[in-house]
C-alpha cells in the first residue's frame, strides 16, 4: 500500500490495472483469443439461424421448383443442389459426393477458427466475415448431413442469362471470402473505433 502512495497522483491516474484493460477498449472485442472467438461464433450463429431459417420457410411454403417472381431480376426459386457451390461435383456419386464436401468443409472450419485466433481483436471486420463464412459452410453442411443436398431458392436472372440460384450461407461465404481476401491483400490495417 505505501508504494502506491509514493507514486505521484497523476501517475496513479493515468494508469490502468492491467486485468481491466480489456474491459475498457472501445472496440467491440478484447484482445483476448476467447473473445475473439465468442464474437466469430456470435455472427456465425447469426448466419446459420438466418439460412436455416429462411429453408425451412421455403420447404414449408414452396414445392420444388417453383417460382415466385419479386422483380424483373430475382426469383424465389426453390430447387434441391447435390453438388457444391453453383452445382460443383454433382454429377459424383452421392457415396463419394457427401463424405468429401462434409470433410472439406470440416477441415475449412477447423482453418477459419484459427483464422479467429490469429486475426488482431482491432480487425472486427475480419472478424465479422470469418464468422459470416463459419456460418454459411455450418448451414449447408446441415443440409447436406439431412438431406444429401442443399436448399438454394435465390434466383438472379436477366433476358436469357440465370445466375446459378443459391442461399443466405452462400451469399454469406461468398462475402465473407471477399472481405477476407481484399483485408489480406492489403494488410488488414486496424479499423478505428466507431466510439
Amino acid at each position: 500500500m505505501s508504494a502506491m502512495l509514493d507514486r505521484p497522483a497523476a501517475e496513479r491516474r493515468g494508469r490502468t490495472p492491467d486485468l481491466v484493460r480489456p474491459l475498457c477498449r472501445r472496440g467491440v472485442v478484447s484482445d483476448r483469443a476467447d473473445m475473439r472467438i465468442v464474437f466469430v461464433a456470435l455472427a456465425a450463429l447469426a448466419v446459420f439461424v438466418a439460412d436455416q431459417a429462411t429453408k425451412a420457410v421455403v420447404q414449408a411454403t414452396m414445392t420444388l421448383g417453383e417460382s415466385i417472381p419479386i422483380l424483373p431480376v430475382f426469383s424465389l426459386t426453390y430447387v434441391r443442389n447435390p453438388g457444391a457451390a453453383f452445382g460443383i461435383l454433382g454429377g459424383m456419386p452421392a457415396s463419394v459426393r457427401l463424405p468429401l464436401l462434409v470433410v472439406v468443409t470440416a477441415l475449412a472450419i477447423g482453418v477459419l477458427f484459427q483464422l479467429a485466433r490469429e486475426t488482431p481483436a482491432t480487425h472486427r471486420g475480419t472478424l465479422l466475415a470469418v464468422g459470416g463464412v463459419l456460418g454459411g459452410a455450418a448451414g449447408n453442411l446441415v443440409c447436406r448431413v439431412r438431406y444429401g443436398e442443399v436448399i438454394d431458392f435465390l434466383h438472379l436472372h436477366w433476358g436469357t442469362w440465370y445466375w446459378p440460384m443459391f442461399n443466405v450461407a452462400d451469399s454469406a461465404i461468398t462475402i465473407g471470402v471477399i472481405v477476407i481476401a481484399i483485408r489480406s491483400l492489403r494488410g488488414d490495417r486496424p479499423e478505428p473505433s466507431p466510439l
